[in-house]
């Protein structure tokens, strides 16, 4: 009898501790956060340790910040007139910068950095004040250094089919006889490779060689020019090596928004890339101007 009750004592204290574990796994599953839930704390984990994998970069990104607002807002002067930002010379400034980068990127901050060392400047990746105007004078000295004026043997007279104005006169479609040359030689080029047509104005001559006379006259057209518009006493067009090309909007006229246009015709863009192969190098202001350098 004893031993029956000894028996049910166990009996009965096992089936209580079964019990109590059953019921502790029924309320730990209960308490649990389910999975969706606890996603967001891996990925709190991986941007943290994201972050200070970047933190040095800081800098660089900062400077591509500042660059985005120094590219339309930077005040400068040129030519005897104020400009704002530097957003017109997109194109130029990726090429010179031997990069494929937008210019509000942190590769292209760091190729402005990358270029202001080897000019000697503060490598901060910013085009600022300083740095503009390093980029400008390093543009300006890749132009046309001697401007003597062309002599009749050294000028051809090209075909009313090459220019745009195909009415213009004889004695203002003459031009340098090797900047001819390579002129045929790189609008053919250019031709193939955008699959121009016979109509196409694109790449057409504006103009080219220019007198001192004719020169004069332009000015006393446009008084209000400005000498980066037209020059006054050296212009690059007395050399007969100076070639006004067509590429778009209004072929010559250096208001802002034209220019805006004109930088970003595929004829501008495949100039910007191309033309240094063929002895041209381009007047910064002008999108249309290009000089034979050889």
């Amino acid at each position: 009898m004893k031993n029956r009750k000894v028996h049910l004592l166990v009996i009965i204290a096992m089936v209580a501790a079964v019990a109590s574990v059953v019921g502790f796994t029924a309320r730990g599953s209960g308490s649990q956060s389910p999975p969706a839930t606890s996603k967001p704390q891996i990925k709190t984990t991986l941007s943290t340790s994201v972050t200070k994998a970047k933190s040095p970069a800081t800098k660089t990104s900062a400077a591509a910040a500042q660059n985005q607002i120094l590219r339309n807002e930077l005040t400068w002067t040129f030519g005897g007139k104020q400009q704002r930002g530097w957003y017109l010379y997109d194109a130029l400034l990726v090429e010179t910068l031997d990069i494929d980068d937008d210019p509000l990127s942190d590769n292209f901050a760091e190729a402005v950095t990358k270029w202001q060392k080897r000019r000697g400047l503060s490598a901060s990746g910013m085009l600022d004040q300083n740095a503009w105007m390093a980029m400008v004078s390093h543009w300006q000295s890749n132009r046309l250094k001697n401007r003597a004026s062309a002599t009749p043997d050294q000028l051809v007279t090209a075909p009313a089919s090459d220019f745009y104005d195909p009415s213009r006169a004889a004695e203002l479609r003459q031009v340098e006889r090797e900047t001819y040359s390579a002129y045929l030689k790189m609008i053919a080029a250019a031709s193939e490779d955008l699959k121009l047509s016979s109509n196409d104005r694109y790449f057409k001559i504006i103009s080219a060689f220019r007198s001192r006379e004719y020169q004069d006259m332009l000015r006393r057209k446009s008084p209000n020019s400005g000498s980066a518009g037209l020059a006054v006493n050296n212009s690059p067009h007395f050399t007969g090596r100076a070639l006004d090309i067509y590429v778009g909007g209004d072929p010559v006229d250096t208001k802002t928004e034209n220019r805006a246009i004109q930088v970003n015709t595929p004829a501008y863009k495949w100039l910007v890339r191309n033309a240094e192969k063929f002895g041209f190098r381009p007047y910064f202001y002008e999108p249309w101007h290009w000089e034979y350098v050889k």
